[in-house]
């Protein structure tokens, strides 16, 4: 049989490699004797909803101050938006490209929300102009600007973190870091950080979350890791959780709480 009158079947072309926001190998910090965070490796997609979850004391938010350039590791490498932030000079400017809401805001209690959103403006070199419409359009989308002649003193909780979060928007980042953003926030307010945060995903920022509001990570959250006692437990898109059942019984079983779950009071 002649074969060289066939046609040739051509490979098909490789599938593309997807863009990584977050990649960590073998991430360590000790504080003393404590190790708080262990061999953690991530790895979060750009244009994920990436949810963090674990225990109180289980590293969340050690692991957040490390990434963001608050904390240097003890041990172990770091690439961020595909950049390695062990050089000084990559991670200042991979600063200008992330947005964070800590777990203590640390706000400037002295300053009204414009003027706050302001100094956070020149801090990342934002125009002027820039700043003076995406400050006015922040305001008024987390309802705070009705309150403009406030200090942030004044503010309660809840008010606080929608200006934290204007705050870590404003710049417009590839990359949003948000500790614990749903803790002491009203049902309102809870509703329009959630809008807020799905509208930065869809136009292809990433979102790293940490929450112990599991119900709001299973709606909002594409891919979750857990963590527990400072090691990486669990890793794994959303939808193969849900095929398996909720998000709380994996989180249970991942973090060994199963037991503890099921025990009763005596009196009860």
């Amino acid at each position: 049989m002649d074969t060289a009158s066939q046609p040739s079947v051509e490979a098909p072309p490789p599938l593309p490699v997807p863009a990584i926001a977050i990649e960590t190998q073998d991430l360590v910090r000790q504080f003393g004797d404590k190790r708080a965070v262990d061999q953690l490796c991530l790895r979060v997609e750009r244009g994920c909803f990436y949810g963090f979850l674990g225990p109180n004391g289980a590293g969340k938010s050690t692991t957040i101050k490390m990434l963001t350039g608050l904390l240097a590791p003890s041990s172990g490498r770091m690439r961020i938006l595909g950049e390695d932030v062990s050089d000084p000079a990559v991670a200042r400017e991979i600063k200008r490209r992330i947005g964070v809401v800590p777990e203590n805001l640390g706000l400037f209690e002295n300053l009204t929300a414009r003027e706050y959103l302001s100094f956070i403006g020149r801090m990342y070199l934002i125009p002027r102009e820039t700043i003076q419409t995406r400050s006015a359009e922040l305001l008024q989308i987390m309802a705070l600007d009705q309150e403009e002649k406030k200090l942030t003193l004044e503010y309660s909780h809840g008010m606080k973190k929608k200006l934290a979060l204007a705050a870590a928007l404003l710049p417009n980042p590839d990359l949003i870091f948000l500790d614990e953003p749903f803790e002491g926030v009203d049902a309102v307010s809870s509703r329009v950080l959630r809008d807020v945060l799905k509208r930065c995903v869809e136009r292809g920022a990433t979102i790293f979350l940490t929450s112990h509001v599991l119900e709001i990570v299973e709606r909002l959250c594409t891919n979750v890791g857990i963590i527990a006692q400072g090691r990486l437990v669990l890793q794994q898109p959303m939808d193969e959780i849900r095929a398996q059942g909720s998000l709380e019984e994996r989180f249970m079983t991942a973090v060994g709480r199963e037991h503890a779950a099921s025990q009763q009071l005596s009196w009860l």
